[in-house]
Order: structure tokens, then sequence, then C-alpha cells
């Protein structure tokens, strides 16, 4: 059998979101009698994922600590010493340092994910990525809709491969004792109609237009709750704004035990790539109401596994999610639906499909 061959993920945070999770999944079912898998990130703040991942039987590094503007020559350094066949990279400015310190003829081959459409990163960002973006051997893009925004494209039809990747929820509880389990421990009534959404809370996911679109609902369900799970800068701004009914239950480890507490998964996001949560949802047998931006369209059909609304508009959310809360019965159908669509998630076929990237790329 051949030697295997030393892989290294990079990415900026180790934190909870969808990004960082997928790092999670596809570790989880990587072929390790193929692939040496290691992963080094740079903000050191950001490493809820990390015992998990050693679990996995990863082998994690930290890039950062002070001073923090030498974390691109510590990366060096550990390319330099680990001696990877290929590096991976996760999310912009990481990629743009791996593609600089990894140059030469005996440097790794580089792959990138590209988890968010280029419109959604800041300028500088943007036209660093794209001036380095030649530099990956392949990319692999989180849906169509994200690879249609990529940027300095090589030629070749095999250089971006679009794999949508799907949860890992691996045993999750469900039915009825699951349900009222997770609505107790999120302290929340039996008998209440509750609305849920997973994210980190940032202008993009725009929970902001999601408690407006709330409170247009309570109007006609005053018992309803809506429940957000997830952390992030705008907390404070979005507690002040947030009117009754509305629990704000943190950044948390067990959200797939959570899941069981909703009626109605939301998105209200103003851009996407391919959201875990939404996946997570559907697998759950959740109906949901998103926004039609990114690859949830491609996942989700309208009126078939759920509902689609425009981005920033909380009157049409608002009547979306009225519609499921007056309907039980269309509740159910719509679940129904979306539970066996995310038969097509599969985490361990898109772990294969990147490892077949990586393959092609190797034998180059």
């Amino acid at each position: 059998m051949s030697a295997r061959r030393r892989v290294l993920w990079l990415a900026k945070g180790l934190g909870r979101g969808g990004a960082e999770q997928l790092l999670l999944n596809c570790a989880r079912h990587a072929d390790s009698a193929r692939y040496e898998v290691e992963v080094a990130y740079v903000l050191p703040y950001k490493d809820a994922l990390v015992p998990a991942l050693e679990a996995a039987g990863v082998r994690v590094h930290c890039l950062g600590g002070p001073p923090g503007a030498l974390w691109p020559l510590r990366l060096r350094r550990l390319v330099a010493e680990r001696r990877y066949d290929l590096v991976h990279s996760h999310m912009p400015i990481p990629a743009v340092a791996a593609r600089l310190v990894a140059f030469g003829r005996r440097g790794p081959r580089l792959v990138h994910t590209e988890h968010n459409v280029w419109e959604r990163y800041r300028t500088a960002t943007r036209w660093a990525n794209a001036l380095t973006y030649r530099r990956n051997d392949a990319v692999v893009a989180v849906s169509h809709a994200v690879a249609a925004t990529i940027g300095r494209r090589r030629p070749g039809d095999d250089w971006v491969t679009v794999v949508h990747h799907g949860p890992d929820l691996g045993g999750a509880p469900e039915g009825p004792a699951a349900r009222a389990a997770a609505r107790e421990a999120l302290g929340l009534p039996q008998d209440a109609l509750v609305v849920g959404t997973v994210g980190n809370l940032t202008p993009k996911k725009d929970q902001a237009g999601l408690l407006d679109a709330f409170a247009r609902l309570r109007r006609d369900h005053p018992s309803a709750a809506l429940v957000l799970i997830g952390a992030g800068p705008l907390e404070a701004e979005l507690r002040a704004a947030a009117g009754g009914g509305v629990v704000f239950a943190g950044s948390r480890a067990d959200v797939p035990a959570l899941l069981p507490a909703f009626d109605v998964f939301t998105l209200s996001s103003r851009q996407e790539g391919l959201p875990v949560a939404l996946m997570e949802a559907m697998t759950s047998g959740l109906p949901s109401v998103v926004t039609r931006v990114g690859g949830m369209p491609e996942v989700l059909a309208d009126d078939e596994q759920g509902l689609l609304v425009p981005p920033g508009d909380p009157a049409a959310l608002a009547a979306a999610l009225g519609r499921l809360a007056a309907d039980p019965a269309l509740r159910e159908r719509l679940g129904t639906a979306a539970r066996e669509r995310s038969r097509g998630f599969d985490v361990a076929g898109a772990q294969r499909t990147i490892e077949q990237v990586y393959a092609r790329v190797l034998a180059r």
C-alpha cells in the first residue's frame, strides 16, 4: 500500500460557524488510510471545535498568539517542518497566506474551498483573493451560486468542483421525547408555536429583519416564540430590539438536540453560500422559511420542502411564517419532503468527492 499523503486544512478559526462545522464533519469521514489530515487555525480565541477535532484523531495547530501579525511566518514554518503534500484552505485570508508562503516547485499542492459569494468580501480581501487565486490547483465550491461568483478562473472544466456538503447528525434525538426535552432545555412552553434559527449574530444573517418579521407574526399568533441560537457582534443590539417571545440561546454545542424544539426553521440571510444550519434543519424534518440567496434555492424548492422569500423583506418573511403557523398540515407536508430531500446530503459522500479532487491534484 502506498504511503499516506499528509494534508493540512487551514482555517481562520475553529468556532461554531458553519464553515468550521464542515471541517469537523469531514474530519470524521476522512480516509485515514490514504490521508493524514491535520488542521491549523489563526485565531486562538476561536477554538470551540478543537477538542472534537482532536477526538476525531486530527492533530491541531494554532498559528495565532502575540504578536498576531506573525501568523503567516508560523504557517510557513509549519508547512516546511511538516512537509505537507497538500494544503486545503478555507476562508480567504488564510488562503491568500497559503498561496504566498507555499510558493515554489517543492511546495505543497493547493486546494481551496469557497464558502461564500465573492461580493460578501471586503474590497481589500476580494483583491488579494483575486490576485492570488490562480495559484490554487483546484477549487471546491459549496454551491453552484458560489461557483458562479468566482473570479480569476483557470482554464479547464475540472478546476472548480461543486460539493453540497451534508450535516453529520448521527444519532441525534428525535420524536416526542426529544421535542419535550429540547423545549425544556430552552425554557419553552410545550404547546407554543416555535420558530427557530441558527447562525452567528452578524449583519449578513439579518436577524434584525427576522425580529421585525416575528413582531408582525405575533400580532396574529401572540403565544409564538422565536429562538435564536448563536452569538456574535450584534447580540447586544438585537437584544435591545427584541420584543416579547424571543429567546437568545447563545452559541451551543448541542444544536442537533435542540432542533426538535422547533415547529419551523428560518434563515433571514442577505448572503449565504450553503448554510449547514439549513441542511441540519431539513435532515431533522423541519419545514423552513429561508431567503432566496446563495445556494439555498439549490436544495430547497419553494412550496415543496419549505418556502422561499426575498432577502431584506420582513413583511414577506412574516407572511410566510404566518402561513406555516396557521397550517399544521402544510408544516407536516413540507417537513416530510425536507427530510426526504436531505437523503441526498451525504457528508461521507462529500468527503469522498473532495478526496477525489486531492487524488487528481496530487497525481499531476
